[in-house]
């Protein structure tokens, strides 16, 4: 068995991590999945909420919205179409941000501004719960 997991978290921004790991937890879409070293190979859509990156005794979570995961033979790859780890999030800033987006859906004056503003929401909410995890 190897002794290690390939892991690539890429956002359209920038590479956020490459390199080997112990274990990797993914908000999938049909639930939380953990990856280890030759896991089976498989593909899944990600739900907004934060990732587990574990490495000896060390554990680090960023909050990943929308995007793909892919398990290969060569290990995982991660596609966000959002990436930010969690000790960058500003919880007050984020405090604000969703109190302002729930009033952008009241204030919408057309259906793609609400659906704009429903869609920060949710977004906002998950990464408030993945700061409070």
């Amino acid at each position: 068995m190897a002794d290690k997991l390939h892991f690539d978290l890429v956002s359209p921004e920038r590479r956020l991590f490459a390199g080997d790991v112990d274990q990797v937890v993914v908000p999938g879409e049909e639930g939380d999945f953990g990856v280890l070293p030759e896991h089976a190979p498989f593909m899944s859509v990600i739900r907004p909420g934060a990732i587990t990156v574990m490495n000896g005794n060390e554990t680090e979570k960023t909050f990943i919205h929308g995007g793909f995961a892919e398990v290969t033979p060569a290990g995982l790859t991660i596609l966000a179409e959002e990436a930010i780890p969690l000790s960058e999030i500003d919880a007050d800033k984020l405090a604000q941000d969703l109190a302002d987006a729930r009033e952008d859906i009241t204030a919408a004056k057309s259906d793609e501004e609400r659906e704009h503003a429903e869609a920060l929401v949710v977004k906002f909410e998950a990464m408030q719960a993945a700061l409070a995890a």
